[in-house]
């Protein structure tokens, strides 16, 4: 009795202020707090404020809750258990290897402009000074007559 008296005061509350707030022209804001303010009502009138106190002093409930606690263990436990099984540790890195390397295309290991050259080919060229760089630059001035 005394929940449903408390629901119904806090929706008088919320719906006085709700009044108020429409009265100064901010109607969406009236409208969100009315709203908020009808829903202890609907929980009294829905009966779900009586079984919410009817579950909290209730053993039965309580052991509810508990079989529901065990059984996510249980889920938890299993998950992990099974993420753990697959053999040794090379077997599944071999695995995960194996599940890459189908995930890629096989011809889109392979630039589309060609083959890259080789990175023995890159290490060849001899290295160039800071002159070099600048003649580079200097040819496209030159190219445009600046």
């Amino acid at each position: 009795m005394i929940a449903e008296t408390l629901c119904s005061a806090a929706a008088v509350a919320g719906l006085g202020i709700a009044a108020v707030t429409a009265y100064r022209r901010r109607f969406l804001a009236a409208a969100r707090l009315a709203a908020y303010s009808l829903v202890p009502v609907g929980l009294v009138m829905t009966g779900a404020v009586k079984w919410i106190a009817n579950t909290a002093f209730s053993p039965v409930a309580w052991a509810g809750f508990g079989v529901l606690g065990l059984a996510w263990l249980l889920f938890l436990t299993t998950r992990t258990v099974e993420r753990r099984t697959g053999g040794t540790r090379k077997e599944r890195r071999a695995a995960a290897r194996a599940a890459r390397q189908d995930a890629v295309a096989p011809a889109a290991s392979a630039p589309s402009l060609g083959a890259a050259p080789a990175p023995a080919a890159r290490q060849q060229r001899p290295a160039q000074g800071a002159a070099d760089d600048f003649s580079d630059i200097e040819a496209i001035l030159k190219k445009h007559g600046i």
